[in-house]
Order: structure tokens, then C-alpha cells, then sequence
């Protein structure tokens, strides 16, 4: 089972996939993760995107794709993939249909995680407090939750079309989203 999680910075996203990662087996696979880790190891890769993540935009769809077909030609996660934070926009959807067809897979569930702005300002402040991620101050959230929910909104029309979206109230307590979205996943 393939799945996909969406939401915007600080909704949970990350917290849900490792969540779903662990109690089904799945291999949770973060953009965000990925990218920042280039940078984290100062690969060319990483090098060349930190100003582009830290200045609180996306990377370029050609280098997302080519970091997401790694891992799906990987037989180890042949169908047991959780997308957390991609598809982002309805051209990186499609193109996500193709290297799946490509390899023989498909999405079968897509969720999406709703919560207020003024929700997402509060947690990335705290992330901040913990985290100190170099992409996490206020000003940069709003922009990104007004990039996601703009660049996002054709992405969930896409799945909602396909029978996919199942949308959780993401403003909640963790353990009251990991029992909807577990229900959820049993009942396919």
C-alpha cells in the first residue's frame, strides 16, 4: 500500500507518517527530509538548495523527482511507501502516477491533515524552541502555508476526483488523528 499524507509545514505531517510508517510497515519518505539532509551533509545537491529552502521556497520539481524515483525503483519499498509532504503540485502528482506505473504501483489512499494558520504559527514557534530548524520562523510559515495551500489545492481536487482524499481534522490531539487515520487505513 502506497499512501500519501499532505498538510502544510507544521500540521503534523511528519508526526503522522512516522505514526503510520511504524504500525504498517511502510517506508516513510519526507521531501523535506531528504532535502535537508543533502544540506545537513553539504553534498552539491545540498549546497545548491539551502538558500532556495531557507528563503522559505520549494526546490525544483526536476530534482524532487529524481530524489523520489531512487527510492520507489527500490524493491524494498515496492507498495509499502508513505508520501509525506509530495505530491505539491498537481504536475509533481502526475508525474508521481507515471514513476509508479512505471514500476508497477499506485497510490491507494491520499490524506490530508486540516489546521488553521494560526494553528501552524503556534507549532512551528514551539519547533523552533526544540527543533532550531534554520526554515522555521513565523514569517517563513506564513509564506509557506500560503504557498501550500495555493500550490496544493489543484493536487487534493486531483485525488478527491480519483476517490483518494480522505481529509482529517489535523487541529486534534495526536493520539484522537492516529486512531482516525488507523481506522481509515483498516477500512480499505
Amino acid at each position: 500500500m502506497n499512501l500519501i499524507i499532505f498538510g502544510p509545514p507544521g500540521a503534523g505531517k511528519g508526526t503522522q507518517s512516522n505514526f503510520i510508517a511504524k504500525s504498517y510497515n511502510l517506508f516513510q519518505l519526507s521531501t523535506g527530509e531528504i532535502l535537508r539532509d543533502q544540506i545537513k551533509k553539504k553534498t552539491d545537491l545540498g549546497i545548491k538548495i539551502s538558500p532556495v529552502i531557507n528563503s522559505g521556497s520549494f526546490v525544483s520539481d526536476e530534482i524532487v523527482s529524481e530524489l523520489i524515483e531512487k527510492i520507489i525503483k527500490e524493491k524494498k519499498y515496492y507498495n509499502r511507501i508513505i508520501f509525506d509532504g509530495y505530491p505539491r503540485s498537481l504536475a509533481q502528482a502526475k508525474n508521481l502516477d507515471n514513476l509508479l506505473k512505471k514500476y508497477n504501483q499506485k497510490v491507494n489512499l491520499v490524506f490530508k491533515l486540516s489546521v488553521s494558520l494560526e494553528t501552524i504559527k503556534k507549532r512551528i514557534s514551539e519547533r523552533l524552541t526544540l527543533e532550531k530548524r534554520a526554515d522555521d520562523s513565523e514569517e517563513i510559515a506564513i509564506k509557506r502555508y500560503k504557498t501550500y495551500e495555493k500550490s496544493t489545492e489543484p493536487v487534493i481536487d486531483y485525488y478527491k476526483k480519483l476517490d483518494l482524499l480522505k481529509v482529517i481534522d489535523g487541529e486534534g490531539p495526536i493520539d484522537q488523528i492516529n486512531k482516525e487515520i488507523s481506522d481509515i487505513i483498516r477500512s480499505i
